[in-house]
């Protein structure tokens, strides 16, 4: 599983490196490490009526080690593995080639190409409408009114799609490995969001082509933003974002 692997690059770039601050908010969740590297992960509220959004662990969690917070990447809880990822996401370098632009002119998708959205990118969706030959977006919660699809759409839309974007929440729910399954014909893949790490040596060999993330540049601000229930607005400056393509 594609977990198993972003878990498999991380003994040399987590050792000795452990968890200052945690902060769990209402968009995203930030881990900051003793060297004043900061992750983010998106807080996703799957289970929150069921689990009350409760992490057993809280209280115990600043202190510890990256590589056992890491770990918690495999939670089947997804407030946890916020958590895991976040620390995964503070950890890992930025790679070279890594530019800020605007996702579009990275990902270019024709009159002729079909286009898949596994999350709801909102300021995508109508020049993609433009762009493309079709634009297929898939949701846990579809919405008719807005042509957003139930995920299980996505089995038989997907496969036919040549433009494929994910939303890297997928790693928070698992259903990453499933979905990549089903874009074995797109021409580009590319993984969207804050919650995207840039691991280039796991995604491309999966067909990734594109991975769009954001790297904190200013720590103390971004958790004060996730402490007061902001999200990727309300960052501003205190992030970037990134954009890292594959050399075709």
């Amino acid at each position: 599983m594609i977990q198993d692997e972003i878990l498999g690059c991380l003994p040399g770039l987590a050792a000795g490196h452990f968890a200052a601050d945690i902060r769990i908010g209402l968009g995203y969740t930030a881990v900051r490490l003793e060297d004043g590297r900061c992750g983010l992960a998106y807080t996703l509220h799957e289970e929150e009526y069921e689990s009350c959004g409760v992490i057993p662990q809280a209280g115990t969690l600043t202190g510890r080690s990256v590589s056992e917070l890491s770990e918690c990447l495999k939670s089947a809880d997804t407030t946890t593995c916020a958590v895991g990822l976040a620390s995964i996401n503070a950890v890992i370098p930025i790679p070279a080639g890594a530019v800020e632009s605007d996702i579009l002119d990275m990902l270019p998708a024709g009159p002729d190409d079909s286009v898949g959205m596994v999350g709801y990118f909102g300021p995508l969706v109508g020049p993609l409408r433009k762009s493309a030959r079709a634009l297929h977006i898939f949701e846990r919660r579809p919405n008719p009114e807005f042509g957003i699809l139930p995920e299980s759409a996505a089995r038989d839309l997907l496969p036919a799609c040549e433009v494929v974007i994910l939303s890297a929440t997928t790693l928070l729910n698992h259903t990453i490995d499933g979905l990549l399954d089903l874009c074995k014909s797109a021409r580009e893949i590319a993984l969207l969001g804050p919650s995207t790490p840039f691991l280039p040596e796991v995604f491309t060999k999966h067909g990734v082509t594109l991975l769009s993330g954001l790297e904190v540049v200013d720590a103390p601000q971004v958790l004060r933003v996730v402490s007061e229930g902001g999200g990727t607005r309300q960052f501003g400056r205190a992030a970037r974002k990134l954009n890292w393509r594959a050399t075709p």
